[in-house]
């Protein structure tokens, strides 16, 4: 499908703002997902487009946390497989639902979304006090297990995903919240290459608006990371949140 310059730059505006505010908070798919469906593509096609466009973002954002990957070999060679397979996974699933089901299953994956992000803080502030206590659970040969079923909603709609894995990796691991997270950034970025790999094949990517959005999350991300300090993070999330609502609200309208 063609799209207007107009529309370009919506598309690439909305991937800016996705950028920084997966930099910053998480949630950015909130904001890419919804204006591509309003610009009439559709939804299948959306979310896939979505997933490759935003890619380069989670490399950047494993890239930055690579220091505190270095000694996690040994888990990064049993977690990493399990997200690819189940990026996908979800993304066969995905392609397996079909468009109408899949619209009709939107406003809920949102909502979905929504919850998962509004309980990031809560999250963190649980798995913190459970470190401190030393009740970190010894699970870890079976940590591949839950991290794989959270990279199969990952491939399919993703947004959230890092709280499911967060989760996952906190009940399954002894460590530290920070080495922990960029566990966690890690297989986001397995999730989604692998995902994207799998769509790339599937002939419903838009490479031009994928393109755009990609340069626009670059940009976004790099402009999230200069602004990290300066914007609370919980502000930024609610505001996704109360979007994300909206957003559900009216695809429920329709």
């Amino acid at each position: 499908m063609s799209l207007t310059p107009l529309q370009y730059l919506l598309a690439a505006l909305a991937a800016l703002a996705a950028g920084a505010i997966n930099a910053l908070a998480g949630g950015g798919t909130l904001i890419t997902f919804p204006m591509l469906t309003f610009l009439g593509v559709p939804a299948v096609v959306a979310n896939v487009t979505n997933t490759v466009a935003l890619c380069p973002g989670y490399f950047g954002g494993t890239l930055a946390q690579m220091k505190d990957l270095r000694d996690q070999t040994k888990r990064l060679w049993l977690l990493l497989p399990a997200s690819a397979v189940g990026g996908i996974l979800g993304g066969f699933l995905l392609l397996r639902t079909g468009e109408k089901l899949f619209t009709e299953l939107v406003p809920y994956l949102i909502l979905l979304a929504c919850v998962l992000l509004a309980i990031q803080d809560p999250v963190r502030a649980w798995l913190t006090k459970r470190m401190a206590e030393g009740q970190g659970a010894k699970l870890e040969q079976m940590s591949w297990l839950p991290v794989g079923l959270a990279s199969i909603y990952g491939g399919y709609f993703g947004a959230g995903l890092s709280v499911i894995v967060l989760s996952a990796l906190g009940l399954t691991l002894e460590d530290t919240l920070t080495r922990l997270n960029a566990l966690k950034q890690a297989v986001g970025f397995a999730v989604n290459v692998a995902a994207a790999v799998f769509f790339i094949f599937s002939g419903h990517v838009i490479w031009s608006i994928a393109l755009v959005m990609a340069i626009g999350a670059l940009v976004g991300g790099n402009l999230g990371g200069r602004l990290a300090g300066k914007i609370k993070p919980s502000t930024l999330r609610w505001t996704v949140v109360t979007i994300g609502v909206i957003v559900a609200i009216i695809y429920f309208v329709r």
